[in-house]
């Protein structure tokens, strides 16, 4: 089973980095919660339902030129999470500047769709938040 929420994980991602976002969507639930951390994004915040993470994550988009992405740099369970670290990088839509970092991520998924995505600065954060190491 675990293997299986990691790879729900990593499909959203897939779909993200092609642009398909109808099927990043699909593979959340109805009632996800998005958990944004003050120090990770300027817009932070709890999200709930799917039009409401699905609007953060549009609005997120929108502020990069096509071709942003993301590269997973580790993907597993840390007890009952899907731990992911992912570096992203694109360009800024209006200012043309490169950008890009690595961010932590912790998922829970429950009957094949995520339920809840709790986003972190830094990778390590989401670790100590999972309790791995």
């Amino acid at each position: 089973m675990a293997d299986s929420e990691v790879e729900v994980v990593r499909a959203q991602f897939e779909a993200v980095n092609r642009r398909d976002f109808e099927h990043a969507m699909s593979l959340y639930a109805e009632d996800v919660v998005l958990v944004v951390h003050d120090d990770a994004f300027l817009d932070a915040g709890r999200f709930e339902g799917k039009g409401a993470v699905g609007k953060w994550f549009g609005d997120w988009f929108a502020t990069f030129e096509p071709g942003y992405r993301f590269d997973i740099q580790d993907a597993r369970m840390v007890g009952d999470y899907v731990f992911l670290d992912a570096a992203h990088r694109g360009h800024g839509r209006s200012s043309g500047i490169e950008v890009g970092g690595r961010t932590g991520y912790l998922y829970e998924v429950r009957d094949g769709l995520v339920a809840r995505v709790e986003l972190f600065r830094e990778p390590e954060d989401a670790l100590r938040a999972a309790g791995g190491t």
